[in-house]
């Protein structure tokens, strides 16, 4: 039977009634998996949160959250200040700057981040004799700087493409208005492309922090006792499987407090926008 609709009085066909499909079954399942799964989880590590485990090894683990917090904090603010001549030179129509530009965000984006770690680390020892006499040995000998070195390469990068996309999605316009008002191309791009470049680039940039804090585990595979670090010693002593639990969720902690803190930053910054 067909209904009326009560607002023209035509007749309607009436709903056609809901099919429970495979994929709403499979998809209903995997959901009570999760729901099941999160609560053992909370269960067991309210049930051991006063364990002996926790007890020996907390101090541990917060240094490590502190040194993975200083780490991806370094590296990202070094990275920033690379980004920019590259994302010049990636949007440059000289190919003097382009080409390179192009060939540095293409290798260190195109190659995994634990081999460029391992090329650092251990590639430049093979040069000890080299870099003694040009006095830049105590720098390649130490894990904290070549960590620190090569993830603020590989984040540079990143951070490159971002600024240029978000660089070339501002309006012509706004040249074409500075260059009538007499302003350089210098004062123009720092003064007003950039600041409006760093409106677009908000969210990227967050994604980008988010994958650098995950990245950054990888610190621990030459001696750096990150979070990480201080895991996987914990377990070697322990043969405890909550070691690495208790890593997972920190750093599930740390990356949904920062989306939490990025999304408040970015709608204070992009309040304006949204009037």
């Amino acid at each position: 039977m067909t209904a009326a609709n009560p607002t023209t009085g035509t007749l309607r066909p009436p709903a056609p009634p809901k099919k429970w499909t495979n994929t709403r079954i499979v998809g209903h399942v995997l959901m009570a998996l999760w729901i099941l799964s999160g609560v053992y989880l909370v269960y067991f590590l309210g049930s051991n949160i006063a364990s002996p485990f926790v007890q020996k090894y907390w101090p541990k683990y917060v240094d490590g959250f502190i040194l993975t917090i200083q780490i991806v904090g370094v590296s990202l603010v070094l990275g920033a200040l690379i980004s920019i001549p590259i994302a010049a030179g990636r949007a440059s129509q000289w190919k003097l700057f382009s080409w390179p530009a192009y060939a540095y965000v293409n290798f260190f984006r195109g190659t995994p981040l634990l081999a460029q770690t391992f090329m650092v680390y251990y590639g430049f020892g093979a040069f000890s004799a080299e870099l003694k006499s040009i006095g830049l040995w105590w720098f390649f000998r130490d894990a904290w700087y070549c960590v620190i070195f090569t993830f603020s390469l590989n984040t540079a990068a990143y951070q490159a493409e971002i600024l240029r996309g978000a660089i070339q999605n501002v309006p012509k316009g706004q040249w074409e208005g500075a260059e009538a008002l007499g302003l350089s191309q210098l004062v123009t791009f720092f003064k007003i492309i950039l600041p409006q470049a760093l409106m677009v680039a908000l969210r990227p940039y967050g994604n980008e922090i988010i994958l650098m804090i995950k990245g950054s585990a990888i610190a621990s595979i030459i001696t750096i006792l990150d979070l990480m670090g201080e895991t996987r010693r914990a377990y070697s002593r322990s043969y405890d499987f909550q070691a690495y639990i208790w890593a997972a969720v920190a750093y599930l902690l740390i990356v949904e407090t920062l989306r939490r803190v990025w999304d408040k930053l970015e709608a204070r910054l992009t309040r304006h926008l949204k009037r």
